[in-house]
């Protein structure tokens, strides 16, 4: 069992260049480790990608099945509609047809004009359900280039940073080689 005397012995006689090593191998531990825990991270989120493809997938197809539904029930009730208002139209019109009335109002031609709203309707829904799944992927595609950017972004600031360590690296080495020079010549 060593004491507090032979302790401080020991860690005195640790020569600088000894314990310089020893802290870089633990930097480079931390380091490493790090870079495991992040690819273990990678490897996960790489495992979730069927999942959200298949919600995505699933949310598109509820999407344009949904606009399918709406677009239906909307024309079954304009259907309705148009009977109900023709129903109770006609004997109006072919009153006023039995005057001579342009023809232009007839219960025919306004549920034709009414049928071309609905359709234009329904052509419009299914329409703006396609542009949204559009925008979706074109957002998803500038998503994916903004992350290339950012990751070529922090590999060139990465350079700057080892440059950077370099440099000090030298200005140090340096400044300790001209002060023995200075020492030595005084």
């Amino acid at each position: 069992m060593a004491t507090r005397k032979d302790a401080k012995e020991e860690t005195t006689t640790t020569s600088p260049t000894q314990l310089q090593r020893e802290q870089q191998q633990a930097v480079y531990k931390t380091l490493d480790e790090t870079r495991d825990e992040i690819r273990k991270s990678v490897n996960e989120a790489r495992k979730e990608i069927p999942r959200v493809t298949e919600a995505i997938s699933e949310y598109q197809q509820q999407t344009i099945e949904a606009a399918r539904e709406i677009a239906d029930s909307y024309i079954q009730s304009q259907k309705e509609i148009i009977y109900s208002v023709q129903s109770a139209w006609s004997p109006f019109v072919e009153n006023f047809n039995r005057t001579n009335w342009n023809t232009v109002f007839s219960p025919g031609r306004v549920s034709e004009i009414y049928a071309n709203i609905v359709s234009s309707y329904a052509d419009n829904l299914v329409t703006a359900t396609k542009l949204a799944n559009n925008v979706m992927f074109a957002n998803m595609e500038t998503f994916r280039t903004s992350i290339q950017q950012v990751k070529d972004s922090v590999r060139d600031l990465s350079k700057v940073g080892v440059n950077a360590a370099r440099a000090f690296e030298h200005t140090s080495a340096e400044t300790v080689r001209l002060g023995n020079i200075n020492r030595n010549t005084q």
